[in-house]
């Protein structure tokens, strides 16, 4: 007589329950990794505000506009590109044109020593010069009345970042504005439309620009 042999209730209860465990781990473990990401790309916004504040602080001139920059950063490097000195960051956040204060900006907070990164202007093709956020996407800045990408927003300056998620986008402006991608100083907009006031709810998995005006 042959006796069959399998799991028992018991058994596959506990299956079951180690399998949920692992489940809820992951899932746990992913939001707390979307949550850093989160937080670390609302720092690169903020961040970029302490930029501009502390260069002013320290130099009475304003990052990438400096006409003065060979004397005020570290050493007084004749290497420093100089601004137009006319209180506006020209050009355009995503420049790809190296001797646009937008790209020149980050040159100066550089050799300042108020942010990381090359000092070498080179906003070219391929970029690799200006910052990029925690899912490769890239950080700029320029002043608002040039700002075509995005309708609507006020303020002096803009910082913009692309390449994030619609689910992050969300988020982001949770942290650090009104929570609605089309109203206030944090502004979403999908990647390749033409420009709008924002995306209210952006879609989880379609990649935006989001930008911060102050």
């Amino acid at each position: 007589m042959n006796k069959q042999t399998g799991f028992t209730l018991i058994e596959l209860a506990i299956v079951l329950v180690i399998i949920g465990l692992l489940l809820g781990g992951v899932l746990r473990g992913q939001e707390l990794i979307n949550s850093a990401k989160v937080k670390n790309m609302a720092r690169d916004f903020q961040n970029v505000q302490v930029y501009i504040y502390g260069y002013q602080d320290k130099f009475k001139a304003l990052p990438g506009d400096d006409t003065a920059v060979a004397t005020h950063v570290t050493g007084g490097t004749a290497a420093a590109a100089a601004g137009l000195g006319n209180g506006v960051i020209d050009g355009a956040w995503d420049t790809a044109t190296d001797s646009d204060e937008s790209c020149v900006f980050w040159q100066h907070v550089r050799l300042a020593g108020l942010a990381p990164g090359p000092t070498v202007v080179d906003c070219g093709a391929a970029n690799t010069y200006q910052p990029r956020n925690a899912d490769g996407g890239l950080i700029g800045i320029q002043s608002v009345p040039d700002f075509i990408d995005i309708t609507n927003m006020t303020g002096a300056y803009v910082v913009c970042s692309d390449a994030i998620l619609g689910k992050f986008a969300k988020q982001l402006d949770i942290t650090l504005d009104d929570g609605v991608g089309n109203t206030g100083s944090v502004r979403s907009q999908a990647i390749g439309v033409a420009a709008t006031d924002g995306v209210a709810a952006p879609a989880d998995a379609t990649p935006h620009m989001v930008c911060m005006a102050f």
